[in-house]
């Protein structure tokens, strides 16, 4: 996963060395009178040129749509597991129970409040955000990640940091041995787009990162810009641990959607996946 440093430097990693093109490839592009490639092409398609022709006519090869997908997600810092999030995969049956109902209103309330919020920022980019609270396994993670897939795949600028990662990232930033700033880093969560804050949980804050975190908040809040934000804190604990400032501004810059099940969503996950596994009798 890029680092904020490689977003702020727009530098992509680099992939595994190419295998050198075979013979019959390098004799067709000389009777085409094409330069001769040196490495074996990643597309057989277009050959690596990023278009084709159909007649006189050229398009772009449908490689290219794959790898500027692909670009948006590593910026957007969206892990390949969380790429797997869709709305449609959120299932409400985890949410399901004999004994309270209201895990289930509650999840069908969160669900309508983030695909519509997905909606709205298409058509604006300022507006409130998400806050949603929950015990650990409840499907935040899930319906934020979900959020962030769709804006990504629409083109849109986001970016998905881990709260205990971003603090580390910050005082990083006081090693002289680094070229990044910790107001380069700030900026970057200030003004993106649409920022989504993952686990503002229960961290050993100090007075300096909860400026940080605040600095964050109230510049997205006076601009704005929408963040999705989880936490598995209740509004008081939040408050005990960021402060009240920073947790009015969390309340005034979002709608609060708190999700409960019965069991640990994962959990669950487990106990099926190994169910499936295991060979029946």
């Amino acid at each position: 996963m890029k680092s904020l440093k490689e977003i702020l430097a727009n530098n992509l990693p680099s992939g595994p060395a190419e295998a050198p093109v075979p013979r019959k490839e390098r004799e067709k592009a000389a009777e085409a009178g094409s330069p001769v490639p040196e490495q074996a092409p990643e597309c057989p398609i277009c050959l690596d040129r990023g278009i084709v022709f159909d007649g006189e006519t050229a398009h772009p090869c449908s490689c290219m749509l794959r790898k500027s997908l692909a670009n948006r997600f590593r910026h957007a810092r969206i892990s390949r597991n969380l790429r797997m999030c869709r709305f449609e995969n959120f299932n409400l049956n985890y949410y399901r129970s004999s004994g309270d109902q209201g895990y289930l209103e509650n999840a069908r309330k969160a669900l309508a409040a983030a695909q519509e919020l997905v909606e709205r920022s298409l058509c604006s980019p300022y507006g409130l955000g998400l806050l949603l609270t929950g015990s650990v396994g409840s499907g935040k993670t899930f319906l934020a990640a979900a959020i962030a897939n769709a804006l990504t795949e629409q083109g849109q600028q986001v970016l998905f940091l881990v709260v205990p990662d971003l603090l580390d990232e910050l005082r990083a930033t006081y090693d002289k041995r680094t070229e990044t700033t910790e107001f380069d880093l700030l900026d970057t969560a200030r003004e993106i787009p649409f920022l989504i804050l993952d686990d503002l949980g229960a961290h050993n804050y100090t007075d300096w990162t909860r400026n940080r975190i605040y600095s964050i908040l109230n510049f997205r809040m006076n601009e704005q810009l929408p963040t999705v934000m989880t936490t598995n804190l209740s509004l008081q604990e939040l408050e005990d641990y960021l402060g009240e400032r920073t947790t009015s501004r969390l309340v005034q810059m979002s709608r609060v959607f708190r999700l409960t099940s019965e069991q640990d969503i994962r959990l669950r996950q487990y106990q099926e996946r190994e169910d499936r596994r295991s060979p029946r009798k």
